[in-house]
């Protein structure tokens, strides 16, 4: 009989804690590398917010809906440095992309001879810079496809149930993929393999670049005010057409209707504050080059041009500068 998976969470934001404490709520080993939430996670614990109707359900105040379902993880395996955590079977990689430099010192201490990385990071060129420093064939990427915030120390706000996709950097999934996915629907996650782990990204950024973009181009408004300016609804469609034109001149064929599903997911969020957005308004670093820069130099180098992200990309760059 197989032994169980040994998991460590490094970038325990709301992504790292969210998923790290479905793993360890359903009794799997799950140690976490925290910074700012240390404290405050080894003291209270950590919990997780359900949302089921969206972010509209929020206060007028901006604080936490009434009534949502709470799940409290009261003892967390909380530490500061990776040296404490050890070797682990799964390293799950919730740290922006902004800090992937950090990363070259911090996994180190979490391997074994075949420790599997797991990036759910935003955007292209995280795997290929896992690839280069730890090995390829260590590297599988995970999409997560849901709402997430964490604007209070310990706790995470989910809205909506969302869907994780899990796929090796190389070649066709492996058993381990299979058995990390089973740990994930087990926990209470809707979780599946796919085979193209980049087409699955670019589907991603179908949605990441207009909305997260915009949210802060637009001044720092939610999804619910995107959608409702007509002017903004129609970028938000010819963003879509651009990422999904460019995506199959790649190879990765997305559908047109793809973009209507998009929208159409969009509406129940509310006023969801995309994470992008929110780190601007708080300062910290954007995940500009992962998400809109990355993604229009690979379209230049296969002899396409994405103008509208493009322009989106320089306005961003200059706006979090």
């Amino acid at each position: 009989m197989q032994q169980p998976f040994t998991y460590a969470v490094v970038g325990a934001g709301a992504i790292g804690s969210f998923y790290g404490g479905k793993l360890a709520l359903s009794g799997r080993d799950v140690k976490f590398l925290m910074r700012s939430d240390l404290k405050t996670v080894k003291s209270r614990g950590l919990e997780i917010a359900e949302h089921p109707g969206g972010a509209s359900d929020r206060d007028h105040s901006g604080g936490v809906a009434v009534g949502p379902h709470r799940i409290h993880l009261p003892h967390v395996q909380a530490f500061g440095g990776t040296e404490e955590i050890g070797a682990v079977d799964v390293v799950l990689i919730g740290i922006k992309a902004t800090a992937n430099e950090a990363l070259r010192q911090l996994i180190g201490p979490l391997l074994k001879e075949n420790t599997v990385l797991v990036t759910l990071q935003n955007g292209l060129g995280n795997e290929e810079f896992l690839a280069h420093h730890f090995g390829a064939e260590r590297v599988v990427g995970g999409l997560c496809f849901i709402c997430l915030n964490r604007t209070t120390p310990g706790v995470i706000d989910h809205y909506g149930e969302g869907t994780l996709s899990i796929g090796e950097f190389q070649g066709l999934p492996q058993e381990r993929t299979r058995r990390i996915v089973a740990d994930f629907v087990e926990s209470g996650i809707r979780a599946r393999v796919v085979e193209n782990l980049i087409t699955e990204r670019w589907r991603k950024l179908v949605w990441n670049i207009p909305f997260n973009g915009l949210s802060i181009a637009a001044g720092d408004i939610p999804t619910n005010e995107i959608l409702s300016d007509e002017g903004l609804r129609h970028l938000v469609h010819e963003l879509m057409e651009e990422v999904i034109r460019v995506a199959g001149r790649l190879g990765h064929e997305i559908p047109d209707t793809f973009i209507e599903d998009q929208i159409v997911r969009t509406y129940p969020m509310g006023a969801y504050k995309p994470s992008s957005m929110i780190d601007h308004m708080e300062g910290r670093p954007i995940e500009v080059e992962a998400i809109w820069g990355e993604p229009v130099r690979q379209a230049k180098r296969a002899g396409v041009d994405m103008v509208r992200t493009e322009m989106l990309y320089r306005l961003l760059k200059k706006l979090t500068a």
